[in-house]
Formats: C-alpha cells, structure tokens, sequence
C-alpha cells in the first residue's frame, strides 16, 4: 500500500490511498521546476503578487471543502479547520500585499563616492517538507514568500494529508502556477536524491527534531541552505495576576490548539507558589471540561489525536511519566485516537517528562519561588520555540522576556500569530524565520551591486 494514505483517526477508516512519486519521474520532476524558475525569476513582481493573491482568494471560495479535508486527514475540530483556512488566505495575501516591498533594493549609505545597494534575487529550486498539524498554514508561510521572490517550489507533504497536498496544488495551478508549485508524493530516499540535485538550493523542514536533524545531515553534506521549524516545548509562565479565571483560561486555550498537536503551544505551566494551588484546581477543572468528540459537530473541543500511532506515544509518555513519580492530577486516559485532557504536577528534573514534548492535551504545571527560578525553569529544557508570560508587572515582564531562550515571547496574550510577525526558534526548535518580512529574506541572494562614482 502506498505510504500516502488518508485515515480518519476519529474512525480508523482508511479513505483513500495515494501512489507515490516513481524513481524515473523524480528526474523530470525537479527539471520542471528548474525550467519553470528560469521564466518566474524574470516575472515581474507585480505579476507575481497577483497570482499569489489569487491563491488566497481561492482559499477563501474553496473554505469548506479544504476545511473537511483535514478534518478527515487528522482529526482537526472543523470550527479550527475553518480558521487554519483563513489563516492561511492571510498569510498568502500578506505576501502579495506586500510584494515590492521583499523584493525591492536596500540602499547603503557608503563611505566613499557611488551608490550601493542590497538587491534581493531568488535562488531556485526549493524543497519544502510539512507536517500534517497544520496542512495549509504551514504551507502557506513557506511557499508564499519564496513564490514572490522569485524562487520555484517543490513541495512534499506529509504522508496522511495527500488530499490537502493535492488540494492546494490545485489552487497554484489554477491560479497560474503550474510548475512554480509543485507536489510530490515523495519517499524520504526521494527527498534526499532532490536535496542533494544541484539544480535544487535549499530545503525547508517543518516537522519532529529527527527528521530536522535527517535532512539537516544531507543538506549539509550537499552544502544547500537549510531552514528547520522543529518541536517545542513552550513555558507558561505565571508571576502575577489580577484576574486569574482570565489567567487559566488563556493557558487552556494555549495548551489545547489543535487539540494540544501545536509546536508553539503552552506545554509546562510555570507558576509563582502564591497562585499555584488555585491556578492547578482551575486550570484542571477547565481542561476537563473541554468536550472531546467528533471533529465534524459544532460543539467539539477536541478531536482524535492524528493517529492512533499518535495516541499511543503519548499515553506511554505520560505513563512512564507516572511511573517515575510525577502525579497524575487529572486524565490519562484513551480511548482510540482520542486522549483525554491531562494534568502532571510534581514533574522533576530528574524525570524524563521534564525535558519531553508532550504533542497533545497534556499540561505539566510547576510550582517555583519567584521570577529568578520561573526563569531557570523556563529555560531549562533542549527547546526554544515559543513563551508566553503574564505579570501586572510591566518591568518584570521586560526582564523576564529578555532573560527567556526562545524565538518568540508572548506576553499576557496567546494565540496572537499574525501573517506580519515572524515565527521560529532557537536551540533544539530550529533555526531560521518564517512569516513576517523575515521569512522572504531566507532563500533569496542578498546581492550587493556597488557601483562607482
């Protein structure tokens, strides 16, 4: 059977089976797109912008039918379909809205007489490789910008969202960019052959630390550029409130995103002794109350995990959890692909969970002194994706978010991505930007033209 498969994990059912890429075709595949680069590249910008503003709006007209896709592919709650949909119209649009202004020159002021200027050019032939979390907003913030600079996309998604993958390369056809996009249902032995092609200038990795660091290896080996948006393991850190019911509720809703299946989510809960025993009684008694069932009816919070494979990994982690001490506050339990809310306190350094990413509905709440020790706490760990923090202390929270090792700090406020601010992290979680402005300066030369007085 092929590797490419939609199996809905509410059911179990396999939907639909994809075939994969042959060894012959990934030759012309990869030729298609070079030759398609030599044409694009020249495109004026405007054009470009244009057509990636009609992927958007194509977006938005096929809503629905994209939406129930990924329900079917991963379990996705259809209400966070429906947003994921939308945000990923934003994000394309964001890039054609502001198309002149990543592709335009950087004046330098020079010493002697002249001009200079930074003047941004496409470098080819890109691979990106995307999980199957988020199925169109991962892929919209890799291709979008590096469509308008110039550059040509191949693009292979993950092996449970072939239906998504097929769906969005039907919007770039429609939208006037065949062979500038195109998906390939590649084996993992197929990506590395595209990496390692000259023709092919770099590769972007969403997805789990080792394929970051399998595709790392090979890219390194070729000496192709590398962007890496890996796992997380985000603190929550509370010192201070003057609304906790508030406080709790943002930590729920940051924890449990995509039903708890999110890089940058809330995933250790940092909390000042002062607040931890009724911040713990509320925070569990809300993430219990999260309703958990089918991802297509209206009144759902959580849906399956993305697979039962999915499920199962994580009901071991927080047993082995369990068994090396950690207390079992709330949850713990499985019922297919579905696992329920769960609460772990009393978690120690010397346990595995205290340095793990949980990549479910699974909060781990700490209890520290005071600002010095949430930090160390905070930081503690082989990740730095994503923090939030939330004082009434506006010094504290400048401090505390220059002191956090992470690419992003959020501060009293969660769920606050935007198509304008740029996503990545450091350490373990990767290295390079996504989104933002930042995103389009990753795969393009940025060439200096000095010219004489």
């Amino acid at each position: 059977m092929s590797d490419y498969a939609v199996v809905n994990p509410a059911t179990g059912e396999t939907l639909a089976t994809y075939p994969t890429l042959a060894d012959d075709a990934v030759e012309a595949v990869i030729a298609g797109a070079d030759a398609a680069f030599r044409t694009w590249r020249d495109t004026p910008v405007a054009e470009r912008a244009a057509r990636i503003r009609r992927v958007a709006e194509l977006h938005r007209e096929r809503r629905d039918e994209l939406a129930a896709i990924i329900v079917r592919e991963m379990g996705k709650p259809l209400a966070a379909a429906l947003g994921e949909v939308d945000f990923a119209a934003d994000i394309t649009e964001y890039y054609a809205d502001n198309a002149e202004r990543v592709t335009g020159d950087q004046p330098i002021d020079i010493l002697g007489e002249g001009t200079a200027v930074i003047r941004r050019t496409p470098l080819g032939v890109l691979l990106g490789i995307m999980p199957w979390n988020f199925p169109y907003y991962q892929v919209a913030r890799f291709a979008a910008p590096n469509i308008v600079v110039g550059n040509t996309i191949l693009l292979k998604h993950a092996p449970q969202c072939p239906e998504s993958a097929a769906a969005i390369a039907k919007m770039y056809d429609d939208a006037g960019l065949e062979g500038v996009y195109t998906n390939v249902y590649a084996t993992n032995d197929q990506a590395a052959t595209i990496i390692a092609d000259r023709r092919v200038q770099g590769v972007s990795v969403t997805g789990s630390e080792r394929a970051g660091a399998a595709v790392a290896e090979i890219a390194g080996r070729n000496l192709k550029k590398v962007a890496l948006e890996l796992g997380g393991s985000d603190p929550f850190i509370l010192l201070s409130t003057d609304d906790l019911d508030g406080a709790v509720q943002a930590a729920v809703d940051a924890r449990l995103d995509n039903t708890g299946q999110s890089c940058n989510a809330a995933k250790r809960f940092i909390v000042q002794e002062g607040l931890y025993d009724a911040f713990l009684e509320k925070f569990t008694a809300a993430m219990t109350a999260a309703k958990v069932g089918d991802p297509f009816a209206d009144d759902t919070d959580l849906g399956p995990l993305s697979s039962l494979t999915a499920a199962e990994r994580l009901g071991a982690q927080v047993d082995k959890a369990v068994s090396q001490g950690a207390r079992l506050v709330a949850g713990g339990t499985r019922d297919g692909a579905y696992y329920a809310p769960t609460v772990l306190a009393d978690v120690t350094s010397d346990m595995d969970a205290y340095r793990e990413e949980f990549f479910g509905p699974v909060g781990v709440v700490y209890k520290v002194a005071d600002e010095d020790e949430a930090v160390k706490v905070a930081n503690d760990t082989p990740f730095g994706l994503g923090s939030y923090v939330f004082t009434t202390d506006e010094q504290q929270a400048e401090r505390v978010a220059n002191k956090i090792d992470a690419g992003m700090v959020y501060v009293n406020v969660v769920l606050a991505d935007s198509p304008e601010l740029p996503f990545g992290g450091v350490k373990r979680s990767g290295t390079g930007r996504e989104m933002g402005l930042l995103a389009a300066d990753e795969f393009v030369n940025k060439k200096l033209i000095r010219i004489g007085a």
